[in-house]
């Protein structure tokens, strides 16, 4: 009974562990998306900028993961290369490092006062922001608690006579407790959490500095599998970035470990306790790491592209997926439209392909990517088409009322859908194409409204296709919500354009136009996701037929 009691407090604390380094990642993303992309566009001019900015995203994100994939994103869109982005990733590491060596602070008694405040903003914020910043400090409070918690469940441990045997196989075989920590950071996907609760078994005794240290640059390694395991389907500049980290976290953990063997480290300089030493550990062989590879990085892209051979394939570096349309299931009218759903979601991944390397393009010259985009649109013209004739042979049978209904509603989002790539390459893509012809560039205040309210875009198509397949009512409500938080977004970006050239500012005078276009643009696009709710919200009855109200005469 004693052993099941102990098991479910460490297993809960461990959950509380994961779920909030995740709340913290998650709240970061959605209040500041748009800033951390501008962080990574504005690094671009050298790999030490590259590595500051890895640095600064991969604390605030508390993941390295994340970093990873945000990069990897941009490197598969052709915005950022192999070797920017690989220094983006060394700094990234480091950036972890300082996360753990701060929650490994003893700083319990802030719990409450995070919680209260967190809570606060979180229930009674009415701004996106607001609210976000009110989960990221609820999350950190509740990365403090589980560290507790972890405390409080191990404390049996102690006098566990078990637990010395292990101890002492794990401090004097150094490979096992290196693979042990590099397989409890890729189980946990996140080499922070696993850091975390090394650290926190340190502080109670019951991991030894010795044992502790190679499980650290075990994790370490996990970390960089994390990031290759996540990347495994991507573009091959992607693959190459994850797996050109994990060549730099096995060499370095490899070189690390035998440094261990033979030399007693005078950690005792750096921390007083064990806890403290472990992760400050943690953190001088992550700047290590940056310090001896960044200036190679470089040669360490070439390498990756011999590792991974490259891809020419279109549509983000995967092979053209099969048709989803299964001909054979016409005469079955659930099963058809199933199918042409799940065909309408390949599109829009078609499409959000298309969306998302658009504001990079505004900064940079990258006729790849703008080739690639107009390639992709191509097969969503193809894909429309292939909808619409696959759903009116199939509204040639024998259908009820509510089948037929639907069947014109996937009809009508296949139409959007292709409106929205004519947008991005007729409309977008133009006028990226002007702005570097002539030189332009955006003032501070006009970029940043813009890539927000592009974010806000991409999100709003993310939950639009949670609508579409999941048909949920209280989703739906959402994504109409929306709409009308992107037109006040638009607003706000006119209006503050306005009084920017009221107040002479050169850069606004000279984009005005391109600004004006590029926000109407993304203001229809936007709507033409939120389209996707409408069909639901009529059917429950929660939508109206007319905004105009019924005036009795």
């Amino acid at each position: 009974m004693q052993l099941s009691v102990f098991l479910l407090n460490l297993t809960a604390a461990v959950v509380l562990l994961l779920y909030s380094t995740r709340m913290v990642r998650t709240g970061v993303e959605r209040a500041f998306g748009a800033e951390l992309r501008n962080v990574f566009m504005w690094s671009r001019r050298s790999t030490m900028l590259n590595s500051i900015a890895g640095i600064l995203a991969a604390a605030l994100l508390q993941s390295s993961t994340a970093v990873a994939l945000l990069v990897s994103g941009f490197a598969a869109t052709g915005v950022m290369g192999v070797t920017g982005s690989l220094a983006v990733l060394l700094g990234a590491d480091l950036g972890t490092a300082v996360a753990v060596q701060f929650l490994s602070l003893d700083i319990a008694w802030l719990i409450p006062v995070l919680l209260v405040t967190g809570g606060l903003l979180f229930l009674k914020g009415t701004a996106r922001v607001i609210k976000q910043v009110g989960r990221v400090v609820m999350g950190v409070a509740f990365i403090l608690l589980s560290l507790r918690m972890i405390g409080d469940a191990t404390e049996p441990l102690r006098s566990s006579p078990y637990l010395q045997p292990v101890v002492q196989h794990l401090s004097n075989d150094l490979l096992t407790a290196f693979a042990g920590g590099a397989a409890l950071a890729f189980v946990f996907h996140s080499s922070v959490a696993a850091i975390l609760m090394m650290a926190a078994f340190c502080a109670q005794g019951l991991l030894p500095l010795e044992a502790g240290l190679p499980l650290v640059l075990g994790a370490n390694v996990g970390s960089g599998l994390i990031a290759v395991w996540l990347t495994r389907n991507m573009h091959d500049k992607a693959r190459r970035i994850a797996l050109g980290n994990l060549v730099v976290r096995v060499s370095g953990g490899i070189a690390a470990l035998v440094l261990l063997r033979h030399v007693a480290l005078p950690l005792d300089v750096v921390a007083n306790t064990p806890a403290r030493q472990l992760v400050s550990f943690h953190f001088l062989f992550n700047a290590a790491l940056l310090a001896v590879f960044l200036p190679f990085v470089t040669p360490l892209a070439a390498l990756t592209r011999h590792l991974v051979p490259a891809n020419d394939d279109l549509a983000g570096g995967r092979a053209k997926p099969s048709s989803a349309l299964d001909r054979n299931v016409l005469k079955n009218p659930g099963r058809a439209r199933a199918s042409a759903t799940r065909e309408l979601l390949r599109m829009s991944e078609q499409i959000e392909l298309m969306l998302s390397p658009v504001m990079e393009l505004f900064v940079s010259t990258n006729p790849d990517a703008a080739a690639r985009i107009k390639e992709i649109e191509k097969q969503v013209n193809e894909a429309q088409t292939d909808i619409k004739l696959y759903l009116a042979e199939m509204n040639q049978g024998q259908l009820s009322p509510d089948q037929a209904r639907r069947s014109m509603d996937l009809t009508g989002i296949a139409i959007s859908l292709e409106r929205v790539g004519d947008i991005i390459t007729k409309d977008l893509l133009r006028l990226t194409g002007e702005m570097r012809k002539k030189k332009l560039t955006f003032s501070n205040e006009g970029w940043n409204e813009l890539t927000r309210l592009h974010a806000r875009v991409l999100a709003n198509m993310q939950l639009s296709l949670n609508v579409l397949v999941s048909e949920d009512v209280d989703s739906a409500r959402q994504l109409v919500e929306e709409k009308e938080y992107v037109r006040t977004l638009e607003e706000e970006s006119h209006d503050a354009h306005l009084a920017r050239l009221g107040q002479g500012t050169p850069q606004s005078i000279a984009t005005s136009d391109i600004h004006l276009e590029t926000v109407r643009a993304l203001k229809e696009i936007n709507s033409r996701f939120i389209t996707f709710a409408y069909p639901i919200l009529k059917k429950s009855g929660l939508l109206l037929d007319s905004r105009l109200a019924d005036v009795k005469s």
